[in-house]
């Protein structure tokens, strides 16, 4: 391909909406172009690299058995209704309907749809298993988006899912999927870690991530050197620390007492005001569940895990209760909250991380306004309705498997592994029929794949000052061929020589034939990223040329035939591996 003859709109200064990395050389590269918040065109050379990242999925997908389809994106609300999901999406979920009000969606994820359509055609065990998977352009209405392609309201996915007889069946295809994801990623040249993780709004008896490590990631990943335990915050198990403060007797308990604390309600202000450690702490965050309010407690150094809280109530909606909620809830304003004389016509849930069991003689809010209880001890002073781990866990915090430390690194999510189970199945009664001729409901899986964010997340990767750095089984182009001076005939005959001699070797290659100073070119060639640059200059009538690879600074001379053989060479050498 001429650059001359191609829509490429680079940009020198990065966008000032542009936060990360991957988003601002998106930009600036012209790989793509904002449509409106989170909705974004790819443009020609984004595109290149966009299908080879889908190809790659594909060819893994097809390689462990998968057999590929495409779904509608505006799908009919009643599969979502019989699952119970149409309210669990709740505003992430574009809702519209037709000229005949029936309801519908822009589809945000398709369990039930495939699930449907395998239950209106499988009847026999003998057709199980089965795995179908599409690469398709999902939407969802995200509160916030941001970081480009990273969180975005209309993105692609490949999503997969898996029908057998029976866990044992699921175990296989899940595996399957597993080592396929390995390959993909590996293929797409990323750095990545698989983790434990929580299921969501998808359900399923369990899940895993596969996060790029980033420092710019959204996700905390907590992982043991020592036994190689990872999970994801939201999914990370916390085991309970016993502390007892030097001079607190936490042998035995004293009597609860009341202290006046007038405007003292943060657990900084309470720590300056007691004169003790946050350990020393218990606070009381009261939550609106949907229609019900709860009441959480953790050890005042400690943050509530939203995730894990939703996920024990399975409530649709979670948010911090409102100033009114919590004086109805406490008696108190906000900044007085505790377990002990909640208000009881609203059968409040009190539910109690375990470190808090642990603790004695600490200090509560006295549910009035102005006070707060100190000896305050669990069974003696109140009574939790539920004892579960509702805390996130922290640098430092033993591994639950081994006992080791944990250490804490960011990660971006590209792709994520679900064991559903008969969740969709039995909703919507998607049965076969066994040896016996009995209804039996299939045993699903689930395998996403985010083809935008592995895009961003092989750029969060691989990037320096200069622009992007693809590896070479994504990138747009294999080589770039930049002569410098245009006007000269024996470096355009050089280059144009090479051009056609790559080209007919099955290589991808550019021609930079502006009309541009050399610099422009080079600042351009680096910044989109092209793996191998060959530059004909001045020696070109002695037959040299310079080669450059993208991710060294090295630069040799070599002679044009070298020049050519060696491109070759690297290129394939680097895709070896592919099928």
């Amino acid at each position: 391909m001429r650059v001359s003859q191609m829509f490429m709109p680079t940009l020198r200064e990065v966008p000032a909406e542009a936060e990360i990395p991957s988003h601002q050389l998106m930009l600036r590269a012209g790989l793509m172009r904002k449509l409106a918040s989170g909705i974004y065109s790819f443009l020609p050379l984004g595109y290149r690299t966009f299908r080879k990242i889908e190809q790659i999925i594909r060819e893994e997908m097809n390689r462990a058995g998968a057999q590929e389809l495409i779904m509608s994106a505006l799908l009919p609300a009643e599969a979502y209704q019989a699952s119970g999901r149409w309210e669990v999406f709740g505003p992430e979920m574009f809702r519209l309907k037709d000229r005949h009000s029936r309801d519908f969606c822009l589809g945000p994820t398709h369990e039930e749809i495939f699930t449907e359509i395998v239950r209106n055609e499988i009847r026999s065990y003998r057709a199980l298993p089965l795995t179908l998977y599409q690469i398709q352009t999902k939407y969802r209405d995200e509160r916030r988006p941001r970081f480009g392609v990273m969180r975005s309201r209309e993105f692609v996915m490949k999503d997969a899912y898996s029908f057998d007889r029976d866990e044992a069946g699921l175990d296989i295809s899940y595996r399957k999927m597993y080592e396929a994801y390995c390959r993909t990623f590996d293929r797409c040249g990323l750095n990545y870690m698989v983790v434990e993780a929580d299921s969501g709004a998808m359900g399923g008896s369990g899940s895993q991530e596969f996060m790029v490590k980033s420092s710019v990631g959204e996700s905390v990943i907590a992982h043991c050197e020592a036994c190689g335990y990872t999970a994801n915050e939201e999914k990370a198990e916390c085991v309970p620390e016993a502390y007892c403060p030097e001079g607190n007797n936490c042998g035995s308990e004293l009597p609860l007492e009341k202290v006046a604390t007038p405007d003292v309600k943060t657990i900084e202000e309470l720590v300056g005001f007691f004169n003790c450690s946050s350990k020393e702490f218990a606070k009381t965050l009261i939550y609106k569940a949907d229609d019900r309010v709860v009441a959480v407690m953790v050890r005042g150094d400690r943050d509530v895990n939203e995730t894990k809280l939703q996920n024990y109530l399975g409530c649709v909606e979670l948010e911090m209760a409102d100033e009114e909620t919590v004086e109805r809830a406490t008696g108190a304003i906000v900044g007085f909250a505790g377990p002990i004389g909640l208000n009881a016509e609203l059968n409040i849930e009190l539910i109690v991380d375990p470190e808090v069991t642990l603790m004695k003689n600490f200090i509560v809010g006295a549910n009035e306004t102005g006070y707060h209880y100190k000896n305050v001890n669990y069974e003696r002073d109140f009574k939790a309705s539920v004892i579960k781990d509702m805390r996130n866990i922290v640098e430092g915090d033993k591994c639950p498997k081994c006992g080791g430390s944990i250490k804490l690194t960011r990660g971006i999510e590209v792709g994520h592994i679900f064991k559903l189970g008969t969740k969709y199945s039995k909703a919507l009664n998607c049965v076969y029929l066994d040896e016996q001729g009995k209804e039996v409901p299939m045993v699903m899986g689930c395998y996403g794949i985010g083809v935008n964010r592995t895009m961003a997340a092989i750029i969060e990767q691989n990037y320096d000052e200069n622009g992007i750095i693809w590896p070479m089984t994504v990138a747009p182009y294999h080589v770039i061929i930049v002569p410098v001076n245009t006007t000269d005939s024996v470096q355009m005959e050089t280059a144009e020589k090479m051009y056609n001699d790559l080209c007919s070797a099955g290589i991808e290659v550019l021609i930079d034939d502006r009309d541009e100073r050399p610099g422009v070119k080079f600042k351009d060639a680096d910044l989109i990223g092209i793996p191998i640059r060959i530059t004909v200059g001045r020696k070109a009538g002695e037959g040299i040329v310079e080669y450059k690879l993208r991710k060294y600074k090295d630069i040799k001379e070599l002679k044009i035939d070298e020049a050519v053989n060696e491109a070759i060479g690297e290129v394939k050498s680097a895709l070896k591996n592919q099928p």
